[in-house]
């Protein structure tokens, strides 16, 4: 009778058929109940079964879980965010299997969900304040200087699709912070998406440390199937020390290089490191430690000295800081890696890159040399980020500081460590106000230090501000956007206390 009447009055199908549903499964007859269960059933299993059936069970059950995460990032900006993170740890390459002049990503995807739900709260009056946390001045100002060194280099290069949409990625991945600090407004979001992090972090070295260790054939079965979504496939997805098979294997996971994936273990790790130390951690230590240690042990296997020293300057400065026991446990660590006899092919590589006798060493110096060539041409606003004006120098090199001032000039650089530094600076200021052993001081220090850590990493690397990888930059910023938060609820608890 409900029903019907609502189809009188002019109800919609939608709530005309809501109210079927509701009352078959709330009936007083239990056959009726039966009855609507299964009708609800078959009404879910078809449409679901002809889309399987049609582009076959993989392409249609990987359109389906799109569908239904795409639907879920609509409706929470926090699981948006929890699902953006598992992109960036687990599919940072993948991208759709089509051609629109360009393959959109993934993370493309994600960015516009993101930004689109951000942007419809703010319209919509959702969001009672507009927040610009520190250092969100230093943050637009280096947007605006990539704008200007990308419109400048156009002069001198041409512009393609490809370009672009990279481009807009990498500012995307800047501006993600301004999203954060505006999404994550309590402690408990806050620590959800920490949870997130570490989560996603242990699941990507674990599937790193298993496709290492299994037959070489089944790793490059295992992942050649990614080809789907536009990853590599065949004997290349596996990589070695200075792409020599007769060199040890390197751990790449699904992050294709291994550079990359010891740069996203950098962060990952440093956040499980502080919160297996701390007094009040967000998991029982028992399970903390198995996902530290894989990821530690995921980080040896990458092979990649960069994110090693990285990750031991964050874990350094952790133990000065605070946890001094962790000053321990690096020192046996380092002991141990240097008296086991299967880590002696890790320690002659950093001895190698030290002594400046490898090949992957020796490249870096002719990179740097020519770096400050092309920034000695073009010192102020860089060359853009689509080529250069002479033949004879080139854009890339192993370092984010150099390469940024390549393409934005030392204008760039300088607004970038200035953004980072000032950052870092309000962090440690506010630390020394948060209450100790609460559970705000391990989230406070984590992303502060993991900052510091990819600073580190970042003098001999390039991943995170490079067009090739817009996930990791992602990240940096995400990782930014998380300490400000931990910044403003430290202070936030410091003046309630007062």
């Amino acid at each position: 009778m409900v029903a019907l009447r609502r189809r009188r009055e002019g109800g919609s199908d939608v709530a005309l058929y809501r109210d079927w549903a509701t009352q078959g499964l709330f009936h007083e007859r239990p056959w009726i109940r039966v009855a609507a269960i299964i009708g609800l059933c078959a009404a879910v299993a078809l449409p679901v079964g002809a889309a399987i059936g049609g582009v076959g069970w993989l392409y249609g059950g990987a359109a389906l879980g799109a569908l239904v995460l795409g639907y879920l990032m609509l409706r929470s900006l926090l699981l948006g965010l929890v699902a953006f993170i598992g992109l960036i740890c687990l599919l940072p390459f993948a991208a759709l299997p089509i051609n629109v002049g360009f393959s959109p990503t993934f993370l493309d995807l994600a960015f516009g969900a993101l930004f689109f739900v951000w942007l419809s709260r703010i319209a919509t009056h959702k969001d009672d304040a507009f927040l610009t946390d520190p250092p969100t001045v230093g943050v637009l100002s280096f947007v605006a200087l990539a704008i200007a060194a990308f419109i400048a280099g156009l002069a001198h290069a041409p512009l393609t699709a490809n370009v672009v949409r990279r481009f807009a990625e990498i500012l995307l991945s800047l501006l993600i912070f301004l999203l954060v600090i505006n999404a994550v407004r309590t402690e408990q979001h806050l620590r959800v998406l920490v949870l997130a992090l570490i989560v996603a972090g242990a699941l990507a070295a674990l599937v790193g440390i298993v496709l290492y260790y299994l037959p070489q054939h089944l790793s490059i079965r295992l992942l050649s199937t990614l080809r789907i979504v536009r990853y590599p496939a065949g004997s290349d997805v596996l990589r070695y020390i200075e792409d020599d098979p007769n060199n040890p294997l390197r751990a790449t996971s699904t992050s294709i290089d291994p550079n990359v994936l010891g740069g996203m273990l950098i962060f990952v790790t440093t956040l499980a490191a502080t919160q297996f130390v701390a007094a009040r951690p967000i998991l029982p230590r028992f399970p903390l430690g198995i996902m530290l240690g894989l990821m530690f042990l995921c980080m040896i296997l990458t092979y990649s000295r960069s994110s090693f020293a990285g990750l031991m300057a964050a874990i350094g400065l952790l133990g000065l800081i605070r946890y001094r026991r962790l000053l321990w446990i690096g020192l046996l660590t380092v002991a141990f890696l240097l008296l086991l006899p299967p880590a002696q092919a890790y320690v002659q590589h950093f001895i190698d890159g030290l002594t400046s006798t490898d090949l992957a060493t020796q490249m870096r110096w002719g990179e740097y040399k020519d770096a400050a060539t092309l920034i000695g041409r073009h010192p102020w606003l860089g060359v853009g980020f689509a080529g250069t004006p002479e033949i004879d120098t080139y854009l890339g090199v192993s370092s984010v500081y150099l390469l940024i001032a390549e393409e934005m000039g030392l204008l760039g650089l300088a607004a970038f460590i200035a953004t980072l530094v000032s950052f870092l600076w309000r962090s440690f200021s506010a630390y020394r106000r948060c209450p100790r052993d609460s559970t705000l001081e391990p989230l406070l220090l984590g992303t502060s230090l993991a900052v510091v850590g990819a600073m580190t990493g970042g003098i001999l690397d390039h991943y995170l501000f490079n067009l090739s990888f817009p996930h990791a930059s992602s990240l940096l910023w995400l990782m930014v956007g998380l300490g400000a938060v931990s910044v403003r609820l430290a202070r936030q608890q410091s003046d309630a206390q007062m």
